[in-house]
């Protein structure tokens, strides 16, 4: 059932109408690894953005994530034709466990985004390490690979 509920989810999120991927914004897609659920940005400028993740996990004890970052974007890295930037910035995770307590924490993110220029979409790869201070000081990794559309 929480496969079907988190499948009928990501089908009405990406639905709509999209316009295109440029670095303003806002974009909704999906990211696949660790946590895997849905992902959106909303570009505050052409440089910076906030990025939002919800996942869940199906293992053996279900556990859902949410985190929210600060984004910096340098495309100065790669001397290329391509419209591929370096990402980093600060942000906070809050995990809930099954049968277990709340965790939160900080976390920091480093990736890279590739913008098809003319396109409704980007494509990203990024890993973020965490530390989570309550209820217990504990340090994990995240990683994954994703890609959203952008709407008006």
């Amino acid at each position: 059932m929480k496969k079907l509920y988190v499948a009928a989810l990501l089908f009405i999120a990406l639905s709509g109408s999209m316009n295109y991927a440029q670095s303003k914004g806002f974009g909704l897609g999906v990211i696949l690894g660790s946590p895997t659920g849905i992902s959106a940005k909303y570009w505050t400028s052409g440089t910076n953005a906030f990025d939002f993740g919800l996942g869940y996990s199906f293992e053996k004890k279900s556990r859902m994530h949410l985190h929210g970052d600060y984004l910096f974007h340098s495309s100065d890295m790669f001397k290329t034709s391509e419209n591929i930037a370096l990402y980093y910035g600060p942000g906070l995770r809050l995990k809930f466990r099954e049968d277990d307590d709340a965790r939160v924490g900080f976390r920091g993110v480093l990736g890279l985004v590739w913008i098809p220029r003319g396109s409704k979409v980007d494509v990203f790869i990024e890993i973020a390490p965490i530390m989570d201070l309550i209820p217990a000081t504990e340090f994990s990794m995240n990683g994954g690979i994703g890609f959203r559309f952008f709407f008006n």
